[in-house]
This record gives C-alpha cells, sequence and structure tokens, in this order.
C-alpha cells in the first residue's frame, strides 16, 4: 500500500468557498475516487491556505490515471482549477507532486 501526501495552496482569497465547496463534494466524484483507488483520503487545510493531502493506495499513478478518464474528475477539476495558487492551465490534480516519505512510525 503506498501512503501518498502532497501539497497545494488554496488563494486566500478563496479559502472559505473553498471549505463549503468541500462540505458537499459530489456523491458521483466520491464513487469515482473510491472506484479508481483512492483510499483514506483526507483534504487538510491551514489558515493561510496551504492545503495537504493525504491518501493510501495500491498504485498511485494508476488510481490518478484512472481518475483522469473520468468525465465528473474533469468537471471537478475545471471548477476547483479557480481555488490555487499555480500556473495557469494546470489542473489541480495534475499540479499534485508526492512528497518523499522521509520518516513512518
Amino acid at each position: 500500500m503506498e501512503r501518498i501526501c502532497f501539497v497545494l495552496q488554496v488563494k486566500p482569497e478563496r479559502i472559505e468557498e473553498y471549505k463549503e465547496r468541500h462540505r458537499s463534494v459530489w456523491p458521483e466524484m466520491q464513487a469515482a475516487l473510491r472506484e479508481t483507488g483512492w483510499g483514506n483520503y483526507s483534504l487538510f487545510l491551514r489558515d493561510d491556505g496551504l492545503l495537504v493531502g493525504y491518501l493510501e493506495t495500491e498504485n498511485f499513478e494508476r488510481a490518478r490515471a484512472g481518475m483522469a478518464k473520468r468525465e465528473v474528475n474533469q468537471r471537478w477539476q475545471r471548477e476547483m482549477g479557480h481555488f490555487f495558487v499555480q500556473p495557469d492551465g494546470v489542473l489541480p490534480d495534475r499540479a499534485t507532486q508526492p512528497l518523499q516519505e522521509v520518516f513512518h512510525l
């Protein structure tokens, strides 16, 4: 099982709206995540907009590729892309670069 952690930066002026959107993630988006192997998936948000994501999966590249094929994910990424500090045209799911794990207990 791979443990994946990544960070993104939410624009400070969009933090409250970002939190609100995640109180009601579309059921079909949640189902797609489960079906493509995104397990124990959590997002943590600091007051300054630092977003930390964590998930467990058998194969992250396969899980990410599976989501990339889902129409619901394409819609979600287009809607969420405006919340993040990142280069224009880069959707959030393409900006997630796993962090190197240096310790685990």
